[in-house]
């Protein structure tokens, strides 16, 4: 893997504001924020994309991801936040190393602008031959 800004942050050769810390996740502020108090959850293990993350890590994040997004909401005032979390350059991933957005929504306008593009209607036939095909490979 690559060696990433959030792996130089883990590493302590750049500094953060650190938010959260225990021997799977680091969480801290995005030094690009979309709105008040975007924040970061990655794990300290090295995985490009969720996929690559192992079954511990992926549980570590999940354990502390509404924690953080709870005192998030609480420390700004925000009633609202999207999650985000993109993998590969082509879903506009730019860190290669997996990370989670919380990304505070206002009234203002500032967080995440979210476009949904609906490509159509699932066919019965294609869903079911496609859930079946998804399911074997687990």
């Amino acid at each position: 893997m690559a060696d990433t800004i959030f792996q130089k942050i883990l590493d302590g050769d750049i500094p953060c504001h650190e938010i959260y810390r225990d021997e799977h996740v680091l969480s801290f502020l995005d030094i690009n924020p979309l709105s008040r108090g975007h924040t970061l959850v990655i794990p300290v293990e090295p995985a490009e994309t969720l996929d690559d993350l192992s079954d511990e890590a992926s549980a570590a994040i999940g354990r502390v991801l509404p924690r953080i997004s709870r005192a998030v909401l609480a420390a700004t005032g925000a009633k609202a936040f999207n999650v985000l979390q993109n993998n590969g350059r082509l879903a506009h991933q730019e860190v290669l190393h997996v990370h989670f957005h919380i990304i505070p929504r206002y009234d203002d306008g500032t967080g995440l602008g979210v476009g949904w593009n609906v490509i159509g209607t699932l066919d019965g036939n294609e869903g079911a031959d496609l859930s079946s095909s998804i399911r074997a490979k687990l």
